[in-house]
């Protein structure tokens, strides 16, 4: 063929398409060749591309124009929109691959927890649902499953809310609580210590010790002399026995002078001297200050009259008012610490001696003895005293920090950390509590990792499960 003949079928053939595309174009023959095109390209698998999967998340239109449906639908011209599953958007990140895969790891998942018992509010709230729901703010309720805890109270806490509530724990150990106890008490005389100076025979007084209330006296001092014709008569007997006359009653007789109150070194004497005084010296008994003096120069003494007091102050008592609540941590030889408000700076060291029997009826208040050294004689009878008392059992005992202990006025909880985040509440019974410490009786052992902070919010949430148990039996379908 020459070349003016192919110009020719060109010209023909060019003609021809384009008249037949018009005819196709005024048809809508191009709209529907297209989207057969397209529905063939996407329902068969391209080579080395895996088929769809997943579930459906959207429909598109089958010309892919921007319309979209959430359900199926059809096109103007009455064709289907395409559905889009999980793994052809590419716009979809791994949230979507694990939601188009949740429908395959459901049956496993609940399976392994258990049958779903009911819905809980996700905000804590005592709501319950059957089935499941969303909260108002779009929030989906959490299932609770069978066997999930063991003990409904028992309380569960991811690490990261740990943090945030600052939850702290400590291990309960064997120690001695101990607290101290302040209570006021008065200084007081060592009733040991007093010593009434009386006769017990009729005697003259005579030349009686310039001595008065208040002053201090030495042991063997002369108080005062005296003169009783009844020991005169014992006296000189007990000599003439001394010169060999009366022999085996000389014992009797310094017997006798004993008896009549005769100070033994006056008898000493009149074994030695072999004479008898015309009157004897009566000495002080012992060191003292003369709390009452009513002996007088020529009076005469019947037995028993009191003619001297004299205390010794080198030791004193400081009587306490303990309140009845704090009777059971008080132990004899507990160590006490006193000040007195007249002498500021100074301390003095004691240990309490007695638990007086009785309790004040106005007070409420049992009295106990502290003795205190006074060497220097600083403290006098009737001074105020502050008394800080050490109380506690003195040996070991199960103890947790105060902090552990929650306190709702009808029972006490400490909270158990049995790891993994749970925490188990549990009844305790307790004794002392200490300054920094608290006995526990019973509930506790020791060893046992107990919660000492944050305790009171681990404590609303087992309650709040406590709750949501007992409306699992109406919970269910």
């Amino acid at each position: 063929m020459n070349t003016p003949s192919r110009v020719a079928v060109t010209l023909s053939l060019t003609v021809l398409l384009g008249g037949g595309g018009y005819w196709a174009g005024t048809k809508n023959l191009g709209s529907v060749l297209g989207s057969n095109l397209a529905e063939t390209a996407l329902a068969t698998p391209v080579a080395g591309r895996p088929a769809p999967t997943g579930a459906v998340i959207y429909y598109r239109h089958p010309d892919g124009l921007p319309q979209f449906s959430a359900t199926p639908k059809t096109a103007e011209d009455g064709r289907p929109f395409v559905a889009v599953h999980a793994s052809e958007d590419i716009s979809f990140d791994d949230k979507a691959k694990a939601v188009a895969e949740a429908p395959q790891a459901e049956p496993e998942a609940a399976a392994t927890k258990g049958k779903i018992l009911y819905y809980r509010n996700p905000m804590g709230l005592p709501d319950t649902s059957k089935v499941p729901k969303k909260d108002s703010m779009g929030m989906d309720y959490i299932p609770v499953y069978e066997g999930e805890q063991s003990d409904a109270s028992t309380v569960k806490v991811s690490l990261g809310k740990l943090q945030r509530t600052g939850v702290k724990t400590a291990v309960a150990e064997m120690a001695s609580i101990g607290r101290k106890v302040r209570v006021p008490g008065t200084v007081a005389l060592d009733e040991r210590l007093v010593s009434i100076i009386s006769m017990r025979t009729d005697s003259f007084l005579d030349d009686v010790a310039d001595v008065t209330t208040g002053d201090h006296i030495g042991k063997g001092e002369k108080l005062f002399q005296f003169y009783s014709r009844e020991i005169a008569t014992a006296a000189s007997e007990y000599a003439a026995g001394r010169d060999g006359s009366r022999g085996s009653n000389d014992a009797g007789s310094a017997l006798r002078l004993k008896n009549l109150g005769v100070p033994q070194e006056v008898i000493d004497g009149i074994a030695r001297t072999r004479q008898v005084p015309a009157s004897m010296a009566y000495t002080a008994p012992r060191d003292g200050i003369v709390l009452e003096r009513s002996a007088a120069a020529g009076m005469m003494a019947k037995p028993g009259d009191l003619l001297f007091r004299i205390a010794d102050i080198s030791n004193m008592w400081v009587i306490a008012d303990v309140p009845e609540y704090d009777l059971a941590s008080i132990r004899i030889g507990a160590k006490a610490d006193v000040t007195v408000r007249s002498l500021p700076g100074r301390t003095f060291h004691g240990t309490v001696a007695l638990l007086y029997p009785q309790v004040e009826m106005q007070t409420r208040t049992t009295k106990v003895r502290i003795e205190i050294p006074n060497p220097d004689g600083v403290l006098l009878a009737n001074m105020y005293a502050d008394v800080v008392i050490e109380a506690g059992p003195p040996t070991p005992v199960v103890a947790v920090p105060n902090s552990a202990v929650v306190d709702t006025g009808e029972r006490q909880v400490v909270f158990l950390d049995k790891g993994d985040g749970k925490f188990e509440p549990k009844d305790v019974k307790l004794g002392v509590r200490g300054d920094d410490s608290t006995e526990v009786r019973q509930g506790v052992t020791a060893g046992d990792k107990i919660v000492v902070s944050a305790n009171f919010l681990l404590d609303a949430e087992s309650n709040l499960n406590s709750a949501l148990s007992a409306m699992t039996e109406e919970a269910k379908p």
